[in-house]
């Protein structure tokens, strides 16, 4: 056997392979770039201006223009879920940043609203108040976060809280006259809602939920006849027409809690004796 036979081949460069191989790794282990949906993120970018417009009309002294753009964030909060949920455009992203927007329009636009409009006057304890009903917002916002049902809410959603809130201003607006100055009494009236409102989204009282109201089905014709007739009703007098469910609202837990708390202590109650013959 000659020398020439027992020289090797060509062989394959290892470097090259390593190399090869290493980049494929690294292409393997890089995450995807991912996007956003754009459609209910929009809407939820449309609530958020809405409660910065809010902010900035009661620094203004607009405080109706203020009370209607807390309406309309709020309209913008539950178009934007629907939105996610028909379109199945729900992502993590679009949940954290619904919460960080309702904070803004429904937490720190009410309280703002309030104090530019009467809890200023009350000192250290309109700041009190103030900070209490955003505080409370927030812990509102947290604890939703962290619930999986939709069914019902515990505690008093917070763009309801902030409706009875801004409500509440709107129709004491509309009875002060130009120039005046707000009172003692109405800075007090709105100082107990306000921390009335803060309470009821920090309680353990359990909420009806719109969520899981569905608008694909068929509905009979005199629902949307019903429809008409309450859009009529609130255009008639919309502050007070508005309050006026907003209150019921607010009361619909405690009212609630104390039925079935009736209902428990009736159930529980020992029964009379049977009467002797």
């Amino acid at each position: 056997m000659t020398d020439a036979s027992r020289e090797p081949g060509p062989r394959r460069p290892l470097r090259t392979a390593f190399r090869r191989h290493a980049d494929d790794s690294d292409e393997a282990q890089a995450p995807a770039r991912r996007g956003i949906y754009l459609l209910p993120n929009l809407i939820t970018t449309g609530a958020l201006f809405a409660g910065f417009y809010a902010i900035v009309a009661a620094m203004d002294g607009n405080f109706i223009s203020a009370a209607i753009a807390i309406y309309a964030a709020m309209m913008l909060d539950t178009a934007d879920g629907r939105v996610a949920r028909l379109t199945r455009t729900e992502s993590a992203f679009g949940a954290e940043y619904d919460s960080l927007s309702d904070m803004v329009a429904f937490g720190v636009a009410p309280g703002l609203v309030a104090f530019s409009w009467a809890l200023s006057q009350l000192g250290q304890l309109g700041w009190v108040v103030t900070f209490l009903y955003m505080a409370c917002a927030a812990l509102r916002l947290a604890r939703y976060n962290t619930q999986g049902d939709l069914s019902s809410f515990t505690g008093l959603a917070s763009p309801a809280a902030a409706c009875l809130v801004v409500t509440t201003i709107w129709v004491l607006e509309e009875f002060r006259s130009p120039g005046d100055l707000v009172g003692v009494v109405q800075a007090g009236i709105v100082a107990s809602v306000t921390t009335l409102a803060a309470m009821l989204m920090v309680c353990n009282f359990r909420y009806f939920s719109a969520k899981m109201l569905t608008l694909r089905g068929r509905v009979p014709f005199m629902v949307l006849v019903a429809i008409v007739l309450g859009f009529a009703i609130v255009l008639a007098d919309p502050p007070k027409v508005l309050l006026t469910l907003a209150v019921l609202y607010a009361l619909s837990g405690p009212l609630q809690w104390f039925v079935l708390w009736l209902r428990q202590r009736k159930a529980n109650a020992p029964k009379p004796p049977d009467p002797v013959d």
